[in-house]
């Protein structure tokens, strides 16, 4: 089985490369199967040009692609899960903030087709290494979905998930650039009635987050409305779910 682990890259932090290398070496002697790393290059810079020529000669099975301009996560994984030939494929962040544990066990409910999407939730001790401006809008934004959208799952937003091959098409017809496209893929596959499975992630100790930008709130705020009225998905992905 091939396990296709796909990373955005925008303006990853210092010695990213290395860690990449780390990261896959403890995830390699964890998972049995063969592992793909795609690397998508979140608007093009030129600095990394050095840390992926690295990568192409450290790591057996790697790709990566590029494009001009910064168009945000949701975007940059659609392009890397467009390229993946795995039958798991697992999403998260370029400095793999989350143990390796919590990546097994995505890998883990996934291989033993305990679901179709493993979903990474927060535990308790998430939210202490979090910043207050984040907690409060995690939270905030999980009192919405659970009152607006009743899907089952209200933590979406966690940078680590997985799905199985059958379920690419659907994650390929999300259309959120940033912040909420979780959201919206997680709120497309509950009602397509594809498997979910919510798995609590544990957060590195040294893990880090970035200054929020403030100027993406309002976009995701008309994201958000527009996912409470939006109820009718094309037919080429209402004839996609399970058995179909």
């Amino acid at each position: 089985m091939l396990v296709s682990i796909i990373l955005p890259c925008y303006n990853p932090p210092e010695n990213w490369a290395n860690n990449i290398i780390k990261e896959l070496k403890a995830l390699s002697e964890i998972i049995s199967d063969k592992i793909e790393l795609i690397l998508v290059e979140d608007g093009i810079d030129e600095k990394l040009k050095s840390g992926i020529e690295f990568l192409k000669s450290n790591i057996p099975h790697f790709r990566s692609i590029r494009y001009s301009t910064n168009r945000g996560k949701g975007f940059a994984l659609r392009q890397g899960v467009a390229l993946a030939e795995g039958e798991i494929i697992i999403y998260t962040d370029i400095d793999f903030p989350y143990k390796a544990e919590s990546v097994f066990r995505i890998y883990s409910a996934l291989k033993n087709k305990e679901c179709d999407v493993a979903v990474g939730i927060k535990n308790n001790t998430y939210y202490a290494h979090v910043p207050f401006a984040r907690r409060v809008l995690s939270k905030g934004l999980q009192s919405l979905v659970r009152f607006f959208l009743s899907i089952p799952i209200t933590d979406t937003q966690c940078g680590l998930k997985g799905f199985v091959k059958d379920v690419k098409p659907v994650f390929l017809q999300t259309s959120i650039d940033r912040y909420l496209f979780d959201l919206e893929f997680i709120r497309m596959a509950y009602k397509l009635k594809y498997k979910l499975e919510p798995l609590q992630i544990e957060l590195k100790e040294t893990a880090q987050f970035r200054v929020m930008n403030y100027r993406i709130l309002f976009p995701e705020v008309l994201n958000f409305i527009k996912l409470v009225f939006k109820n009718k998905y094309p037919n080429d992905i209402l004839n996609s779910g399970p058995g179909k």
